[in-house]
């Protein structure tokens, strides 16, 4: 098996001192040993952080448009292997992979261009009610950050911090998730022959409740981003706030998709299966809870029920899988207990809810969908992360939305009808961060990412991205 360093400080690699075994979950079998680090590593990253902060918080930030362009041209260079390591280590099949790879590219490319207007803003006047006075205005970085990433969607969730906070003029120390960390060390490499300083970007791949608590503990990290569950993201959290630092969650969602009376069938049974199948449902985003009009329930049931059963499951790279594997032992047994508990409760399975009969080994679960689910069921109420939706009647379209907005998160949410006035009236009356109306989970760079209630803290992309990294001074002066 193959001994690979998880450690990156000061522009040298290093073997650490936790191991790490890395499992391909296609197979169940060992894909490589990580090498990774703990809190000393840590604390020495940001050490070099620190030191190197002065000079690049102070280059022109078109200099740094042109590192992430560089970064952006590396990735694209390294596209299949990327790919390969995405697939193998995360278990997504390869479609479902090179999206990831084009997201990370798109991403880099895009705080590029902001990063190009940023030294023309800067120092901009402020109007002022007195001719006594003036008044500029500054963004400036607001200093080390540590950036902690998660399994799901490796190198994507990375690229959207540290592409804004490398723009903005932070130095970082990045934590991968210690289950996918793969694709995510083959992204360190392309970044590290980017043209950095040595010490503005740093990497300790560990386990989450050594390196991550790190992290967020550490006083000279100014700031933690953090995407992963509600209840690590509580702990970060408690732990940042002993030093009053600043903080971005982007944590959990049980989202709703909502099919309007007016809505085309065929359309709407696809993004479901979009919304709840794809990256085998391991999603905050995933639109788990399916809103139906009564009068199209039965025939959308129906339809539904064929298409999940059509979805391949199976290998990522045998190039007919539509569905991939759940990304470890641990998740996949999380998601067996949902849906044994969900039975418990009195709901319907309609299909799947077990690996696949065709395949003997891997973390898989067929395409799973309940109906007659309690509303105070678990089902219903918490997130899953797995390929498991729950479909409801709904009354009117007033139902729905009450249906849709009782969660404890508001991530996201889809609206299905052909009548584009009701269906904007309906994005507008959810409590979500991004509705998509008509159509698939597309994210693009320059929309914000993030929900109400206890989805998010904070926004990433678009330029709310770039302002989390981000301090605002103004100076004022008499004249």
């Amino acid at each position: 098996m193959i001994k690979t360093p998880g450690v990156y400080i000061n522009g040298v690699w290093e073997l650490g001192r936790q191991p790490l075994t890395v499992i391909n979950p296609s197979n169940e079998q060992p894909l490589a040993e990580v090498a990774g680090g703990d809190g000393a590593a840590v604390a020495r990253a940001t050490l070099a952080a620190r030191a190197a902060f002065a000079e690049w918080s102070k280059t022109c930030a078109s200099e740094r448009a042109v590192v992430l362009r560089t970064i952006a041209e590396g990735v694209e260079a390294s596209r299949e292997r990327l790919v390969f390591l995405q697939a193998s280590n995360n278990g997504k099949p390869l479609a479902e992979a090179h999206i990831d790879v084009d997201d990370v590219i798109a991403t880099f490319r895009y705080y590029a261009e902001l990063a190009d207007q940023l030294d023309a803003g800067q120092d901009c006047p402020v109007a002022l009610p007195s001719e006594d006075f003036v008044a500029r205005l500054r963004r400036e970085p607001c200093g080390v950050v540590g950036l902690i990433v998660p399994w799901n969607f490796p190198m994507v969730t990375t690229a959207w911090k540290l592409a804004p906070a490398l723009a903005a003029g932070c130095c970082v120390v990045l934590k991968p998730s210690e289950v996918t960390p793969l694709a995510e060390l083959e992204l360190a490499n392309v970044i590290a022959q980017a043209g950095l300083p040595a010490g503005v970007f740093n990497l300790v791949c560990g386990a989450g409740v050594d390196v991550g608590a790190a992290l967020a503990a550490d006083p000279r990290i100014a700031k933690v981003s953090f995407t992963g569950s509600n209840a690590v993201g509580v702990q970060v959290m408690q732990r940042a706030a002993e030093t009053v630092k600043g903080v971005s969650l982007e944590l959990g969602g049980k989202s709703s998709l909502l099919v309007l009376e007016a809505a085309n069938l065929d359309l709407a049974v696809e993004l479901a299966c979009l919304g709840g199948f794809f990256n085998a449902g391991q999603m905050c985003s995933a639109t788990s809870r399916v809103l139906v009009a009564e009068a199209l329930y039965p025939d959308f049931v129906a339809r539904l029920k064929c298409r999940a059963e059509a979805i391949r499951v199976g290998d990522p790279f045998t190039g007919e899988s539509e569905m991939g594997a759940l990304v470890n032992q641990a998740q996949y047994r999380r998601v067996q207990q949902h849906i044994a508990a969900g039975l418990e409760a009195g709901a319907r399975l309609l299909c799947g809810g077990a690996r696949p009969s065709t395949l003997s080994s891997g973390y898989y679960i067929s395409p799973t969908v309940f109906t007659d689910v309690p509303l105070d069921s678990a089902l219903w109420c918490e997130e899953i992360f797995g390929p498991v939706l729950c479909v409801r009647p709904v009354a009117d379209e007033a139902q729905a939305v009450a249906l849709a907005n009782d969660s404890e998160f508001g991530l996201v949410a889809s609206v299905v009808s052909s009548d584009l006035i009701a269906a904007e009236r309906v994005a507008n009356a959810l409590e979500a961060g991004l509705v998509w109306i008509n159509a698939p989970q597309v994210i693009f760079p320059q929309t914000a990412w993030g929900g109400y209630k206890q989805s998010s803290i904070g926004r990433e992309l678009g330029p709310w991205g770039l302002s989390a990294f981000q301090e605002i001074k103004h100076v004022l002066r008499a004249v």
